[in-house]
């Protein structure tokens, strides 16, 4: 049986009707109706997630990987607002969130009636979507109703997709479950493609004739598309710069970039950029510095990102859906690809066989190198600072970042909603995270669902050192504020949540934690805590 409210199950139909399957549920009153409707209908697998900021990046994990939207749905008041870290990440990285919060009837905002506030519009310019349902009573709010719902669910696919905001007043009494079956709701369809089209695509690949030095610069992007790109690096016709955030076999960019250094060799005459975030500072000053080179991007929402401050041409759509746009007709390899190849080649070396000492670099390269011979699959999601800089140096496999905004909250979550709906394939889900992450996001192991694929590789060096970077702030009396320092240990957290646990205070107990981290078989989730200022 459904709840009485007509909202809410017009809601729940075209939830199913547009092949939602997925929710991130948090415990609340308002939300109740909504919850139950949830976890009735039978098409939708519900997740429960107490702590609602942590609830957030479980979605957000989720979406990443089905490529779905999901549902995070809230009781009202504050508990919209803890959502806004993820929102904002999902907006970034068009990830199709879908945020249903409950509420009061509107006529309660603002009279000092319990958990109020003005909640449409609350996740601002972050949604690409907010709707306030009415409370139906005749067939035009009905008619409303359902067309509020249609618009926002296409909103989370359309011109690149992202997250949007279903906003439910719901009136008492709340728990009354005596509807036996949903309605027949109107499903709308659209059709949207992120195909470039004829004209751009032909545009383009004129451009990219004429060049004699084109380079491609390649930003975060889906793990789909990045294997449809798989051969791009070794297409001939420019050579493509990128990080793990979008292709294997793509590490080392910044320390490639310090290698090619001032040649003016290297000077692209044409650059076509595409896809998200680049974490590497060196190319951004590269591509910065460029003041006379034609820039072109392409994105998937049409939208302007003059990251490198030189776009004239702006193109609308998904280079995935043409790859062969990169390939030498006559099948060779230009002298500008070349040269770029052998810098490329050369910095790998190097990566590989330079001595380290022990570090939280030489822990992330030996857990990185452990998997080559590794008969697994293994997703990575590596946190922000140090963490995703030491990925990218390193990793030869795509990895996940929360890259969008670039916070240290909410990685262990999105890795932990990630390994939720992980099929057979995958052996694994790793997060790499540091300190000051996993301590602020320590709730996301506070959930009996999760399984023995989660497995975390915690660097802990008793705060965000990235900071020391900067000669000036060692000076600060308030050095050890800004920089967190502290002397949390994670073994009291994991035993409370059932978590298995090991640590490591130096390189060959780190080996040695590395290998059971990556081979134990475990019913629960796994912690490798590595000290570096123990």
């Amino acid at each position: 049986m459904y709840c009485n409210k007509e909202n809410v199950n017009i809601l729940t139909a075209l939830l199913v009707a547009h092949g939602v399957r997925r929710a991130v549920v948090c415990p609340g009153s308002r939300n109740a109706p909504i919850v139950h409707n949830l976890h009735e209908c039978g098409d939708i697998v519900c997740t429960p997630v107490t702590d609602e900021r942590s609830a957030g990046f479980y979605a957000l994990g989720m979406a990443l990987y089905v490529r779905e939207p999901v549902v995070v749905c809230v009781t009202s008041g504050t508990a919209l607002l803890n959502l806004m870290p993820a929102v904002a990440e999902a907006f970034y990285q068009h990830v199709p969130l879908v945020v249903i919060s409950a509420d009061r009837p509107p006529q309660w905002i603002g009279q000092q009636d319990g958990q109020t506030i003005p909640q449409p519009d609350a996740l601002g310019r972050f949604v690409k979507k907010a709707v306030m349902l009415p409370e139906t009573h005749d067939k035009e709010t009905r008619w409303y109703c359902n067309r509020l719902v249609n618009e926002a669910i296409l909103a989370t696919r359309k011109h690149g997709g992202g997250p949007v905001h279903i906003n439910v007043p719901i009136s008492e009494p709340l728990y009354e479950f005596t509807v036996a079956t949903l309605p027949e709701e109107r499903k709308i369809w659209s059709c949207f493609s992120r195909e470039l089209n004829k004209e751009n695509e032909d545009e383009l690949r004129s451009r990219l004739n004429k060049a004699q030095r084109p380079l491609i610069v390649m930003g975060q992007m889906e793990m789909a598309n990045m294997t449809m790109l798989g051969a791009t690096t070794m297409s001939g016709r420019g050579f493509v710069l990128c990080e793990p955030l979008s292709q294997e076999n793509s590490c080392g960019l910044d320390e490639l970039m310090e290698a090619v250094g001032d040649d003016e060799r290297f000077v692209p005459d044409f650059v076509l950029y595409t896809g998200g975030h680049i974490v590497s500072k060196r190319l951004k000053k590269f591509l910065r510095g460029l003041d006379d080179v034609e820039m072109w991007q392409v994105s998937i929402d049409g939208e302007l990102n003059d990251t490198y401050m030189h776009v004239s041409y702006v193109m609308e759509g998904d280079l995935t859906t043409s790859p062969d746009l990169f390939k030498n007709p006559d099948g060779s390899e230009g002298e500008y690809y070349r040269l770029w190849a052998n810098a490329y080649e050369w910095v790998k070396r190097q990566l590989c066989e330079t001595p380290l000492t022990y570090s939280a670099e030489a822990v992330v390269r030996h857990f990185e190198q452990r998997f080559e011979p590794l008969d697994c699959f293994a997703l990575r999601h590596y946190a922000n600072s140090t963490a995703i800089r030491l990925g990218c140096r390193y990793s030869r496999e795509h990895i996940f970042c929360n890259r969008g905004v670039n916070g240290i909250e909410g990685t262990l979550s999105t890795a932990a909603g990630m390994s939720m709906v992980a099929d057979d394939i995958v052996d694994m889900v790793v997060c790499v995270v540091g300190d000051l992450s996993f301590f602020y996001d320590q709730n996301a192991l506070w959930n009996e669902n999760l399984r023995g694929n989660l497995r975390v590789l915690l660097l802990n060096d008793g705060g965000g050192t990235i900071f020391n970077r900067f000669d000036g702030l060692r000076q600060s009396a308030a050095h050890d504020m800004i920089t967190g320092v502290h002397h949390t240990h994670a073994e009291g957290i994991c035993r409370q949540n059932n978590v298995g646990y090991r640590s490591a205070c130096d390189m060959k107990t780190a080996e040695e934690g590395i290998e059971w981290l990556l081979r134990s078989h475990s019913d629960t989730p796994l912690v490798l805590e590595v000290y570096f200022n123990s």
